[in-house]
């Protein structure tokens, strides 16, 4: 169960400004990016800082404009951000309400894979909580949305726990599946440093769509036919069904407040983790906020 609440139940935001840079996974493009605090009800927004005008994408579900191996927002005007999800994930781990995030590119770097270096960059400022109360999506209806033999679901539930199972045609990985308990703080040791991983043979036919240009051994598990390809092997013997739950955690984040519900994910990702969302905000009977 991830621990909803920080200890004052207070909104949150980060204490100072920081800095980071990074190289975007698709696009291959270097990235500056400036985390700013913001204050009470403010949200999660990007700000493209490469562009001049109509350049503020806000943070949620609604905004979700492509789902393709990553998670990328839309304002009206067209100005996206990509690969939102890992950070989101940090956000959500770390209890972080309400942040500005400034950008000069199209997409947040990749870094090592993982969430781990934003919430490293998060701690080393400090996390400064705000005289408002968060407010909690209570789930009070099951969801179920699935694409092939994928599926969602959203269940009651007076936590939020995630539960996820993963199955890839690979002997290297299979079937692998995971329930967590994040409490006290074990986002970061649990799940903030599983990586992006993706196959070897995969690779050309990617790159020839235009995707996984900034992709390497320095920022996602590569699996090979018999061996995993990073000299370091892997960070947990499930790191790929975590990451999932790492995504998954930033995707939901997207809802624009914590959610108390149970979540199991079987073979989703980004698209159906979004259809989720849509399917529960479809009918106000869904949900309440709490």
């Amino acid at each position: 169960m991830i621990d909803l609440l920080n200890n004052s139940n207070s909104q949150q935001t980060i204490a100072k400004p920081v800095s980071i840079n990074g190289i975007g996974l698709h696009s291959g493009v270097n990235v500056s990016m400036k985390l700013y605090p913001a204050k009470a009800d403010y949200g999660i927004k990007f700000l493209r800082k490469d562009l001049t005008r109509n350049n503020i994408i806000e943070a949620l579900w609604s905004n979700v404009t492509n789902t393709k191996l990553s998670t990328t927002i839309s304002n009206r005007s067209g100005a996206s951000v990509s690969t939102i999800e890992h950070l989101m994930s940090a956000l959500s781990g770390l209890h972080i309400d309400n942040i500005k995030i400034e950008i000069d590119g199209p997409e947040v770097p990749i870094m090592d894979g993982s969430s781990i270096k934003f919430v490293d960059l998060i701690e080393q400022t400090s996390i400064q909580s705000l005289n408002k109360r968060r407010k909690i999506l209570k789930v009070k209806k099951n969801i179920k949305v699935d694409n092939n033999d994928s599926y969602a679901e959203l269940k009651p539930n007076n936590q939020f726990s995630i539960d996820f199972e993963i199955d890839f045609p690979s002997k290297l990985i299979s079937k692998q599946s995971c329930q967590l308990q994040l409490v006290n703080g074990n986002y970061k040791t649990d799940i903030a440093s599983a990586r992006t991983f993706g196959f070897e043979r995969d690779v050309d036919m990617l790159r020839s769509n235009g995707l996984a240009l900034g992709g390497s051994l320095d920022n996602a598990v590569v699996v090979g036919e018999s061996k995993i390809l990073n000299s370091d092997g892997l960070r947990f013997k499930d790191e790929f069904v975590r990451h999932k739950i790492l995504d998954s955690i930033g995707d939901l984040y997207l809802a624009g407040a914590p959610i108390q519900g149970y979540f199991f994910g079987n073979k989703s990702g980004h698209y159906l983790n979004n259809l989720l969302l849509k399917s529960l905000f479809a009918d106000k009977n869904n949900y309440k906020y709490i």
